[in-house]
């Protein structure tokens, strides 16, 4: 059966779905996109999302095409009409479309694309076992903070830790890492204080790892928002990652080097099982 997929304002089969060769998006990387799991047919940490879309389309200068209620209104119609139960909804917001340029009209009026996929989001493999992380150099451009689909980098990072055995990379600036290809990075040190890198236009904001945040305040765990090095990583008690799709994935290796036990830790089990509740009951 055909996905349904919006398109401004109009709902069309995936194989009617159509973008204009001159949209900005397409040319230029001009645009924003925005991805919330779905887990029984709920969205999980959306308000986080739309409320970071919103600050991304600002800080480009992009006009919201439509009303927060209104998006929440189309993710829930696409998640009725493709009958999903487990994924995610995708969203993308393109500066518009006309004559390519690299200045734009002011008055360009924004497109608004999106679509489901059904996808396993909960008890994956990668939850159970643990994932092994890669390092490559971070070789994107400055203002990571937005979520732009400028993502070369990204897929380059993704194809290197395909190739050397790894399920992530995460990405390595003077020495300290920022952040995953499409990850936030955490670590417990071995004075149990769980450190990831604070918000800065070095990292994108991570919605799941601001949640993951006020959970461990409320389990009561020292954390420590700071720069963090790859040695220090590597000799960590545990790690894990988190994202709106992989929620909280225990690493277990990290260039090579064995993360604790080289298996899930008992902080990392304790985190993924109080988020997932609080996500699944929000």
């Amino acid at each position: 059966m055909s996905r349904t997929v919006y398109i401004n304002g109009e709902f069309f089969p995936a194989s009617d779905a159509r973008i204009s060769v001159f949209d900005r998006g397409f040319l230029f990387g001009d645009s924003i996109y925005e991805v919330t799991a779905v887990i029984d047919g709920k969205m999980i940490d959306n308000d986080l999302h739309l409320g970071r879309l919103e600050r991304s389309v600002d800080q480009l200068d992009i006009p919201m095409p439509l009303s927060r209620g209104k998006i929440i209104s189309v993710q829930l119609e696409l998640i009725t009409r493709n009958k999903i139960v487990e994924g995610l909804v995708y969203l993308q917001v393109t500066r518009g479309t006309e004559d390519r340029s690299f200045d734009y009209s002011s008055a360009l009026k924004p497109n608004l694309v999106a679509f489901t996929q059904d996808k396993p989001i909960k008890g994956t493999n990668a939850h159970r076992a643990g994932v092994k992380v890669a390092i490559v150099e971070d070789a994107r451009w400055a203002r990571r903070d937005i979520k732009t689909t400028m993502l070369l980098a990204q897929v380059q990072a993704k194809r290197h830790a395909k190739a050397v055995g790894c399920d992530e990379a995460w990405m390595v600036q003077d020495g300290f890492v920022t952040e995953g290809a499409s990850s936030s990075a955490f670590i417990l040190t071995r004075r149990n204080y769980l450190v990831t890198r604070p918000n800065s236009a070095a990292i994108l904001p991570g919605c799941t790892r601001q949640a993951v945040i006020e959970v461990a305040r409320q389990l009561d765990f020292d954390i420590e928002e700071r720069l963090f090095t790859t040695e220090e990583a590597c000799a960590a008690k545990e790690a894990f990652l988190t994202s709106a799709t992989s929620l909280v994935t225990p690493v277990i290796e990290i260039a090579g080097h064995s993360i604790g036990a080289g298996q899930p830790g008992p902080v990392t089990r304790r985190i993924q099982d109080v988020y997932f509740d609080i996500a699944r009951h929000f």
